[in-house]
């Protein structure tokens, strides 16, 4: 029985420094002696004698044998895994490893068309050829919404040969799907579902959110320890179970996208973030669902704003909810949510999470307290009261309405052949039948109407035409403006 109240990586961080070592090692500032005053009178001098380098007696994340290895051991004796990895460039590097861990060039895998872009990333990195899932969407909201169990199940019956699922849950908004179901499938054929749980590392501590991936049966999961836990920034875990995973390979992967000179004191966040879920975890927890759930109720009363909530729960793509993600529909006000984004921040210094054409989200987590609560509310209240917008959504609405999407683009090369391949810049007015070579996406709601790899057809030329006349922001392409697109050449 592991004791979850210990922190190996820190306690051997911290018995070095009192040890009164003379350091001739890296980093060159020599425990924050050699450090400009500049960040010195920023930063305790404490934290940085603790800025170390690899060491015996502190362990290498590449090879741990020693209190990297203690405190990874612990995380995976928390979540459940049979490993767990510290990642410490970012949930970006942990999905490159988990791809790159099932495939390889000119492989399948099925991802969700609303992918972030790490995972483009990844499928780029490794050569893979993705097969892309439409997430369902909801009009109302502009959001898009999880990949139904069904979709999963049609794209395995058209790509008997992929080589495996990925699956975001939940999305950013906090909107989980059947993920239980979807493992289950995927299973079925006899390859291992992999999440991106960036959004969940939390889950596991309420029985009121969804369930956490590797509780589902999910076989690679990567989590953003930073996201909504106590972790600094960059800080993640991957978790794996044996048997699909080759861990082996997975290690391997992981050397390839990280550092060899890790931060310290962001391996030190890892081991203290977990050790504090471990004791703390479900009071923390419960106590931010509580709070967020309090400022949805309030934030429904008053008019213009709109907080989603158990209402969508059974629509299409939305099995659960996180309820610690509060999306506020500004909509009502006559406002976009970047609209609002720069009134909260620069009258009632209140800053979203994100911002969409819609929706404002804010995150609830166990640094928060009734009185931030109470803050966020009487600015929306404010807000709502005192500023109105003049902007027009109904052409948006009538496109989403009607529903006529075009179809799904010809995968014709790898994204990573079109990436380095030879490229030019064209017309976009010209661009049908030419093979694009990047990403482009219209929100709401946030889908990519072109990939790297795909065909271009001329019902999408036409289709983004409209979108761009009703006012859609459009990201991706080099050209914001979308009067030229890279193509391969």
């Amino acid at each position: 029985m592991l004791d979850q109240r210990k922190v190996p990586l820190l306690a051997a961080m911290n018995t070095y420094v009192n040890d009164k070592v003379i350091p001739f090692h890296t980093p060159g500032h020599k425990m924050g002696k050699g450090m400009h005053q500049a960040l010195a009178d920023l930063v305790p001098q404490k934290t940085l004698a603790l800025d170390l380098a690899l060491m015996t007696e502190l362990d290498d994340l590449h090879e741990p044998h020693g209190p990297i290895k203690a405190a990874q051991d612990l995380a995976a004796d928390l979540y459940g895994a049979d490993h767990s990895f510290f990642v410490v460039n970012g949930t970006t590097g942990g999905i490159y490893a988990m791809i790159l861990t099932i495939a390889g060039p000119g492989d399948k895998i099925i991802v969700p068309r609303n992918s972030h872009r790490s995972i483009i990333g990844g499928i780029i990195l490794s050569g893979a050829i993705p097969v892309f899932m439409q997430p369902e969407v909801d009009n109302e909201l502009g959001l898009a919404m999880g990949v139904t169990p069904e979709a999963v199940s049609q794209a395995l019956a058209e790509h008997p040969d992929a080589k495996g699922v990925l699956i975001i849950n939940p999305t950013y908004y906090g909107v989980a799907t059947d993920l239980k179901k979807i493992v289950d499938i995927v299973h079925g054929h006899g390859i291992p579902v992999v999440v991106d749980e960036a959004h969940g590392p939390h889950l596991k501590f309420s029985d009121r959110l969804p369930v956490q991936a590797l509780d589902a049966g999910a076989d690679i999961v990567a989590q953003s320890t930073h996201k909504i836990i106590g972790a600094l920034t960059q800080c993640s875990l991957v978790h794996c179970r044996e048997g699909r995973i080759r861990v082996p390979r997975l290690k391997a992967m992981l050397q390839l996208v990280q550092s060899t000179s890790p931060n310290y004191i962001l391996l030190a966040s890892l081991d203290v973030a977990r050790m504090q879920m471990a004791t703390q975890g479900r009071e923390l927890i419960e106590r931010a669902v509580d709070l967020a759930n309090q400022a949805r109720q309030e934030i429904n009363k008053i008019p213009g704003l709109y907080c989603f909530g158990e209402e969508k729960l059974g629509n299409p793509g939305v099995y659960s909810m996180d309820w610690t993600k509060v999306t506020v529909t500004v909509k009502g006000l006559g406002l976009k949510g970047a609209e609002a984004e720069r009134i909260l921040r620069h009258k009632y210094k209140v800053q979203v999470e994100l911002s969409d054409v819609y929706n404002i989200l804010f995150l609830i987590t166990l640094g928060d307290t009734e009185r931030e609560v109470e803050a966020l509310v009487a600015a929306l209240r404010d807000m709502a009261a005192t500023h109105h917008g003049t902007r027009d959504f109904s052409a948006i609405n009538s496109i989403y309405a009607a529903g006529k999407h075009p179809a799904s683009p010809e995968q014709v090369i790898s994204p990573r052949d079109a990436l380095f391949g030879n490229t030019c810049m064209v017309p976009f007015r010209d661009a049908a039948g030419m093979t694009c070579a990047e990403i482009v996406t219209f929100y709401p709601p946030g889908i990519p109407l072109l990939c790297p790899g795909e065909k271009i057809s001329q019902e999408i030329i036409d289709y983004c035409h409209v979108l761009q006349q009703a006012g859609l922001h459009i990201s991706g392409p080099e050209d914001y403006l979308l009067k030229t697109i890279k193509v391969v050449d």
